[in-house]
């Protein structure tokens, strides 16, 4: 009883109750903050992965702003029907170049960290174009006019730039050859040599499957090398090593 009589005290002065809350919040926060201080890196350097090319960043701006992330999410968990569903679980190295990154809240469609090379770019043209014709029970709206909206990158070197300033690692060359290596990405005739060494494993693909490059080339881009850097046939966790 003289505990709990102690303990009322607290609960009867708001005064001591928020210096009480200020310290255990204060104490909780510092105990999973400052050990942070001390690591050179807390996301695991992993072989593969590295920078959005320029058709790739668009896409994922166009994946943005059209709201793709408030339905589908990218960040599979580490458990048995996750895993068996859609591939091997998400690093946070596949999320160091995101900015913001693309975990997502929920899923009304399917996860898509590992949907890169899943499906054929028809298959995709398809999909956005009229949804329920692949996956009839889907309620997704539907993004034909992507096909109808023409894209030159006039601003892909501001928008790299803007990206580096936080970190993504563009080299003076990506950022000079920016503008080419955005056109050349959909030409599977053209001279892509410069791109892929500047971009391993970039998909070169007319996407949309028209002349014109598109805002649906770019998003088709983007979501066909989602999950497709990381060599998971070779990959060990750090722990493991």
């Amino acid at each position: 009883m003289g505990f709990l009589n102690k303990h009322q005290i607290i609960e009867r002065s708001p005064t001591l109750l928020l210096v009480g809350s200020f310290l255990v919040v204060s104490i909780g926060g510092i105990v999973e903050i400052a050990p942070l201080f001390y690591l050179e890196n807390t996301i695991e350097e992993v072989e593969g992965m590295r920078p959005y090319s320029p058709l790739e960043l668009t896409g994922r701006d166009i994946y943005i702003r059209e709201g793709c992330y408030n339905c589908h999410s990218q960040m599979i968990r580490p458990m048995r029907d996750e895993v068996e569903r859609y591939g091997h679980y998400s690093l946070a190295a596949e999320s160091m170049y995101d900015h913001p990154f693309q975990w997502g809240s929920k899923r009304t469609g399917p996860d898509v960290a590992r949907v890169g090379g899943r499906y054929s770019d028809a298959w995709h043209v398809d999909h956005m174009s009229d949804p329920q014709s692949v996956v009839p029970e889907s309620i997704m709206p539907k993004y034909a006019f992507l096909m109808d909206v023409e894209i030159e990158g006039e601003y892909i070197q501001d928008l790299m730039e803007t990206h580096r300033f936080v970190g993504v690692p563009y080299t003076d060359e990506m950022i000079a050859q920016a503008s080419a290596d955005f056109k050349v990405q959909v030409d599977p005739f053209g001279d892509t040599d410069g791109l892929m060494e500047r971009y391993p494993n970039a998909v070169v693909s007319n996407f949309d499957m028209q002349p014109e490059l598109t805002e649906m080339d770019a998003l088709i881009a983007y979501l066909q090398m989602l999950g497709t850097l990381v060599d998971f046939s070779t990959f060990t966790p750090a722990a493991s090593r």
